[in-house]
């Protein structure tokens, strides 16, 4: 049994060292451990840290792509080179190198494909007030889109299976963290929590550089994802808004047409016919898209056994 242990990285030098010491060198029912690093275009002297301390993989960029290209970089290379399990963690050392064999625990039952840490978020110090409730809400979002239980959704401290890992894809280019739990969702992972404990902060995170910035793109991802596996369920519910609305101008033009005084009020006639026929048009996009996203899902059962193909 194989152990990935991956980690994005962008001018990460001052706080890589402590990340890779914090990592388990041994595990129980894991023959070897590796260690994997993403080099999105670092600038600084991360990838030569990370040459004396003794990764066994380096993946590098030229200019840096994002996290979310990091990352599935990472998985690709991980797969390349035989991984049973990879593990996802941060270069700052927020996350505890030994909570892994927990993380990884119920993946080696064979209890699940995926698993998330659960942070303690309302006992860590350097989390704001905001940030606590963002996170609270993100995640209750991210279950009722996904219809799973994550408890910690934005966490970045997770685990894949091999097969899971096969099929997952990242379209955006932010974070993976919202996306792939809506993905293993819909398409019926078995995914748990996990709960972990956190680090003190070395450093401010770099994908929260703004709250109002994080809200918006991370709002975003999930409605962009829901978008994809559930489009008619997505356009129908906005369809029913113009549709309702239509209701009331036309109710109104019928009222006076039955007490004869319709010709005045033509206005609500037309506006009427103007808000079905946006209602109606919605509804079509929504079947439209409900197609497309069929020949999607076959598209990525195509993908799988192309990967499987590739990486086996």
């Amino acid at each position: 049994m194989k152990l990935i242990i991956q980690i994005p990285c962008y001018n990460e030098a001052g706080t890589l060292v402590r990340t890779l010491d914090d990592l388990p060198k041994k595990l129980p029912e894991i023959d070897v451990i590796e260690y994997l690093i993403i080099d999105d275009g670092c600038t600084d002297d991360t990838v030569r840290v990370a040459q004396e301390w003794g990764v066994n993989h380096i993946v590098r960029f030229k200019r840096n792509r994002g996290l979310a290209q990091g990352f599935m970089a990472g998985l690709d290379a991980c797969l390349k080179n035989r991984a049973d399990i990879i593990v996802n963690t941060d270069a700052d050392n927020q996350y505890r190198g030994s909570d892994i064999a927990a993380l990884i625990r119920p993946i080696l039952a064979g209890e699940a494909d995926m698993t998330i840490g659960e942070r303690p978020i309302d006992q860590t110090e350097h989390f704001s007030f905001l940030k606590k409730r963002l996170q609270r809400l993100g995640s209750f979002i991210v279950r009722k889109a996904s219809k799973t239980d994550v408890r910690d959704a934005p966490c970045g401290f997770r685990a894949f299976s091999r097969e899971a890992a096969i099929g997952v894809n990242v379209i955006n280019d932010y974070t993976y963290t919202l996306e792939t739990i809506v993905q293993a969702g819909r398409n019926k992972l078995a995914i748990v929590n996990v709960p972990i404990g956190t680090n003190p902060e070395l450093r401010k995170s770099r994908l929260m550089n703004s709250t109002g910035s994080y809200v918006k793109k991370s709002a975003l991802i999930i409605i962009r994802t829901w978008m994809w596996y559930k489009p008619l369920k997505c356009f129908g519910m906005i369809s029913i808004i113009p549709t309702v609305i239509g209701l009331v101008p036309l109710i109104r033009f019928l009222y006076f047409f039955m007490i004869n005084q319709g010709a005045g009020h033509i206005q609500s006639l037309i506006l009427a016919c103007t808000l079905l026929i946006i209602g109606f048009v919605t509804f079509v996009i929504g079947l439209l898209a409900d197609v497309l996203a069929s020949n999607r899902k076959i598209l990525e059962d195509t993908q799988y056994r192309v990967r499987k193909q590739e990486y086996e």
